[in-house]
């Protein structure tokens, strides 16, 4: 089984591939044999040695598989109404819809065993240990899912049931652009109990539950009302369709088994839905240009006291009454599309305004920053005398800035088409600063205010001084954005995706932390279950192909949830990691695979982390740097440094930890001596794993990133990360850290027999700040290089003491002044070169 996962789902290799595979694996096989015992061993002609005996035994392999069958159904919508003389081709087509039975969807999730402790069987309010105050995490710490339990607990039929929520999200995507434009509609679900964290780690929490049918015409026909109503009208039936499944046991409790093997009444709700906000306004049928949520107007989307009041169906209703009907008034009046019918109102409890979830990625990252923010200020650039010359300096800024672990760079600046939401996420981190001194202070403000609103929504945990913060930051940058409108670039801010920014607190206070209910959760699983499907099937009428595909798929992963535990450690995929780390800063067992190559041409990759829960740890790599000389005398005339002397001050910080002066302050004479032949052992790279609250983590909060120091990097200049280090640990966020760059890591040992100890170091260069606070404009803290009689300050410290990457970017200033930056300056220079940087 382990193969047939491998070769079907890991590498997906080809239908021939698979069959040449196995008759290569059979041939070599029979060779072996009539070599080990000669022309007496006979083997059936027939018979293959080999696993398989083609890709067809492979696929009946899998497709004999007895668990995560959900099989698929389908279901044919036609246009119901009064046909014209020449009915157009799309009122007499019959359009199919695909779905599995979302029960069994429901069933399948909750009864996972791999789940079971990572699923939230009642709904709960989260207190910090230290200051007791609310914090919003998953679906079920907010106060909807507490709401709606205390409301099914007043029913004597279903007191004590387990409430289970189904979170929906779906998305039209594009396949083939070059071969017609083939779309699909999917739709996935997801058990609201399941945890946040799980719901983001691709591990099946989140399935594909149905295709939804797509109807297209002639250009002459696509704006007509009819044909609008229809496709709008076919999308809410089918998901209606598929839904209805379940809604017996929206009333009722149904006995489910669970993944920790109890059983437990259970009670459907429709949850959450993910959506972008054109699907959003598909979903509560209203106009584009309106608020999905509330009844502000479309003219002043953010000056309106209505943005409180939600839109509901009993809105939706009165307004139909008080307009007598007139679809063009409840258009025009109130953004509402009074002719289509929203699949919630079939359902109880049901409110499609309420229930559509925040997004991030859309109204965000990919909305409000890089559609509006980011045009309008290469807008405002290009419109000041010598624009272009200014927007090429800002990308020149912005291919400035140094290497990150995981951090897309751009070599050109921000001048290429294909955008991705990774891609915006790595212009957040490096825009401020180089756009710093081109535009108005206001402006800069302005986008610190949004990217403080973005950083602090992406948590996995929200409190309530959180939520204080988010207040601040909606409330400065509705006050800075006014720049825009000053220097003519808009008009006016109706617009939606920046309105939604006013909706975030209360949404975070219903459903939990919003990045377990982002719209990039759907478009990752998009990946596999549409684009990957549609690659791998023959691309003629596909859809078929596609559904086994992922049957397929699901087979495999169901069954090797089943089989993870008794499969031998070293056969075990390290993305599968499953295990657990208890203590804080302990070291890692052994099985634990957190070791790495220390290759200075691998990609520089950023990888979330299994279910590892602890504050942090940095590691070494297995093997030692080649071509150093061993000796700590020798080593140190290569290196150009003093190391012997660094060594023993070093020393003497470790021996004396609470001495008044460090060692680098002290007299050498006073520093444990050493041998001059001491071994001591170079390293290029270290791992850092550490909690990310803002960023894409595993199960257990935690990422893995390699922190480089390097000669050279991937056959190209050197490169030196820098890092954030623990220095009072008192001092609240930075004022109790650091900022070094990492020279080069080593390790030795120090004393003799069993008392000798092993450090792991690193060598590295300081930084000090530049001010006693952040800077006021993008309030991010500033640091220069820590200079001495004239040169930098050098140490070697513990890699305990090294928290994380500290992301230094260059401060450019005024280009009229001294800010330019060359054409064709390198960004492994900017570190070296340059004086001032913000620390993000």
């Amino acid at each position: 089984m382990m193969l047939a996962d491998f070769l079907y789902s890991k590498v997906q290799m080809s239908q021939g591939d698979v069959s040449f595979l196995m008759r290569l694996w059979d041939a070599l096989q029979r060779r072996f044999l009539t070599e080990q015992f000669g022309d007496d061993f006979n083997l059936d002609s027939d018979e293959s040695s080999a696993p398989f005996t083609g890709h067809l035994d492979l696929l009946s392999t899998i497709d004999s598989i007895p668990h995560g069958d959900i099989p698929w159904q389908g279901f044919t919508v036609q246009y119901d109404g009064e046909l014209p003389e020449n009915p157009p081709a799309w009122m007499t087509a019959k359009y199919e819809v695909w779905f599995r039975d979302p029960l069994e969807v429901m069933e399948a999730q909750l009864g996972n065993p791999e789940f079971a402790n990572h699923i939230d069987y009642a709904a709960k309010k989260v207190k910090g240990a230290e200051d007791g105050k609310r914090q919003y995490v998953d679906l079920m710490s907010g106060d909807w899912a507490w709401e709606r339990s205390t409301q099914l607990g007043k029913d004597k039929e279903l007191h004590g049931a387990m409430f289970v929520p189904v979170v929906l999200g779906s998305d039209k995507t594009t396949v083939s652009v070059a071969t017609g434009q083939t779309e699909y509609y999917p739709i996935y679900a997801s058990a609201g109990n399941v945890q946040n964290h799980l719901r983001r780690a691709h591990k099946g929490a989140v399935t594909l539950i149905g295709f939804l049918a797509i109807p297209k015409t002639g250009k002459d026909e696509e704006d007509s009302l009819e044909f609008r109503r229809f496709r709008r009208q076919l999308y809410h039936s089918s998901i209606a369709r598929i839904l209805m499944l379940l809604k017996p046991w929206m009333t009722k409790a149904r006995v489910t088994k669970c993944g920790d093997g109890h059983w437990r009444r259970v009670v459907y709700e429709i949850g959450p839905y993910i959506a972008d906000y054109p699907e959003q306004c598909l979903l509560a049928c209203v106009v584009q240009g309106w608020c999905a949520r509330c009844i502000a107007e479309a003219k002043n989307l953010d000056g309106s006291p209505d943005t409180v009041i939600g839109r509901s169906h009993i809105h939706t209703e009165k307004v139909r009454k008080a307009c007598g009907g007139n679809l063009k008034e409840m258009w025009d009046a109130y953004g509402i599309i009074g002719d289509v019918i929203p699949f919630t109102t079939y359902f109880p409890r049901a409110n499609i305004h309420e229930l559509m979830s925040p997004d991030i990625l859309h109204q965000l990252v990919k909305g409000t920053f890089k559609d509006h923010l980011v045009t309008w200020v290469v807008e405002y650039l290009e419109g000041q005398e010598n624009g272009k010359a200014l927007v090429a300096e800002m990308d020149r800024r912005i291919a400035a800035a140094p290497h990150f672990p995981g951090l897309r760079r751009f070599n050109e600046g921000r001048g290429f088409k294909q955008w991705t939401g990774n891609d915006s996420k790595a212009l957040m981190k490096v825009f401020l600063p180089a756009i710093t001194g081109l535009v108005p202070p206001s402006m800069v403000r302005a986008v610190a205010a949004f990217l403080d609103f973005c950083y602090l929504v992406r948590r996995s945990q929200i409190d309530e001084d959180v939520l204080t913060k988010l207040d601040s930051a909606v409330e400065r940058y509705h006050a800075e954005r006014e720049i825009f409108i000053e220097e003519g670039i808009r008009d006016n801010f109706n617009l939606p995706r920046q309105h939604s920014l006013v909706h975030y607190r209360p949404l975070i206070q219903m459903f939990g932390a919003p990045n377990g209910l982002c719209s990039s959760i759907t478009e990752s699983k998009h990946i596999a279950a549409v684009k990957d499907a549609y690659r791998r099937s023959s691309r003629n009428q596909p859809l078929g192909e596609m559904l086994l595909i992922n049957q397929r798929m699901d087979r495999l992963r169901t069954a090797r949830d089943i089989l993870q535990p008794h499969i031998p450690l070293e056969l075990r995929d390290p993305r599968d990691n499953c295990r657990t780390l208890q203590t804080t800063r302990a070291p890692l067992p052994a099985t634990e695979n957190l070791d790495f190559n220390d290759d200075d041409n691998s990609e520089d990759i950023v990888h979330a982390v299994g279910t590892i829960t602890s504050q942090g740890d940095v590691r070494l790599p297995s093997g030692p740097a080649r071509g150093y000389p061993i000796g700590v005398q020798a080593l140190g005339a290569h290196l150009g440094v003093d190391l012997r002397a660094y060594i023993r001050r070093f020393l003497y910080d470790q021996k004396f930890p609470n001495a008044d002066r460090m060692g680098m302050d002290v007299d050498l004479a006073d520093c444990p001596t050493i041998d001059p032949n001491l071994h001591v052992k170079i390293f290029h790279s270290a791992v850092a794993l550490y909690h990310a609250p803002s960023e894409v983590s595993g199960i257990g909060g935690m990422k893995r990133e390699i922190i480089r120091a390097t000669p050279s990097w991937q056959r190209g200049p050197a490169r030196h990360d820098c890092v954030y280090v623990e220095q009072d640990a008192d001092g609240e966020g930075f004022e109790g850290l650091g900022v070094a760059q990492v020279q080069f890591f080593l390790s030795f040992k120090y004393g003799s027999g069993k008392d000798a100890v092993e450090y792991q170091c690193a060598f590295v260069r300081w930084f000090e700040r530049y001010d006693d606070s952040p800077c006021d404009q993008t309030g991010l803290w500033r640091v220069h290089p820590d200079m001495r009689g004239g040169r930098r300050v050098c140490s070697i410290i513990h890699i305990d003491t090294i928290l994380r990457s500290a992301h230094l970017i260059p401060v450019f200033g005024d280009p009229s002044v001294s800010g330019r930056v060359p054409v064709g300056f390198h960004h492994s220079m900017s570190l070296r070169v340059l004086q001032t940087f913000l620390c993000q």
